[in-house]
């Protein structure tokens, strides 16, 4: 595999210290992190040639994302500059019968405020053989949705396998916007990544499970 894009948000990860609650909380660990991310970074510690894009702030704070990937061995050369702020979400882990919580404060982040012709995807696709996004993109708004069409549609002329794991998120945007929007990227999607509760949240698809009575 030459190398594997992927497109999405990198957001600063702001947790309590082991399973303490927020209101227990006097300090946080920060790491980084986001879904196309994660990916990138996961794959590169399996030795392929993974690259992420994205945009962040041109400020400390934003170098510091960018360093979290390098560090993993992703090439971020194609991670554009500006904005005002880094997406955050705050993420209390869970304990017994009490469910993990997150809480995001990601509105009005770089990535979200991104341009179409920031992206010049006929050069980001260059030597390049996949690309993964996920259904969080397109959520943020803007000119997201349009922004990853442009993508997908430069993938399929340059030959690229594309990916898309669904991964709908209420907190983002509703079914309908889902449905809508992603219906108009899965033509040149190669591969959906879903399990049974996104096919039905964004594409109204539900299984049905038969069981077949065992016999005496």
């Amino acid at each position: 595999m030459k190398k594997i894009i992927t497109f999405g948000e990198i957001m600063l990860r702001l947790n309590p210290e082991g399973y303490l609650r927020f209101v227990q909380s006097d300090k946080f660990e920060a790491t980084y992190g986001g879904g196309e991310a994660n990916v990138a970074v996961s794959l590169a510690n399996y030795g392929m040639n993974a690259a992420f894009v994205s945009k962040v702030p041109a400020h400390e704070i934003g170098q510091c994302a960018v360093n979290e990937l390098r560090r993993y061995g992703v090439d971020t050369s194609e991670i554009l500059r500006g904005g005002d702020r880094l997406g955050i979400y705050f993420a209390e882990k869970g304990a017994s019968q009490r469910p993990s919580k997150v809480i995001y404060d990601r509105a009005g982040s770089s990535i979200s405020q991104a341009k179409k012709d920031e992206f010049n995807w006929d050069k980001i696709f260059e030597g390049a053989d996949w690309f993964h996004f996920t259904g969080i993109t397109p959520a943020l708004g803007g000119e997201l949705p349009e922004i990853c069409l442009e993508a997908c549609k430069a993938a399929r002329k340059h030959g690229v396998t594309v990916s898309c794991d669904l991964n709908y998120r209420k907190k983002l945007w509703s079914r309908a916007e889902a449905g809508e929007t992603m219906a108009k990227l899965m033509p040149y999607v190669d591969l959906c990544i879903a399990n049974e509760e996104d096919a039905k949240d964004v594409f109204g698809r539900e299984h049905r499970h038969k069981f077949r009575q065992a016999q005496p």
